[in-house]
């Protein structure tokens, strides 16, 4: 699991950024829709960059994000 962090978009959304894919970015009219479509963008940034020949690590924050209603 990769950290993202949420936080309100100026429009309304709610955007999702991953600190450690620099670019990794989604977003959604929810907290859980912006998680679940950047499930989807670090999914196709690691493939990306693996295709490209770019290794990529773990990475380094180990936090795990619960949404509590």
């Amino acid at each position: 699991m990769r950290q993202v962090v949420l936080h309100p978009g100026e429009d309304g959304q709610w955007v999702a950024e991953v600190p450690s894919l620099p670019g990794c970015i989604s977003q959604g009219p929810t907290k859980e829709a912006a998680i679940e479509n950047v499930k989807d963008a670090i999914e196709a940034w690691i493939e990306a960059a693996q295709g490209m020949g770019h290794e990529v690590g773990p990475d380094p924050m180990q936090v795990e994000i619960r949404l509590i209603a």
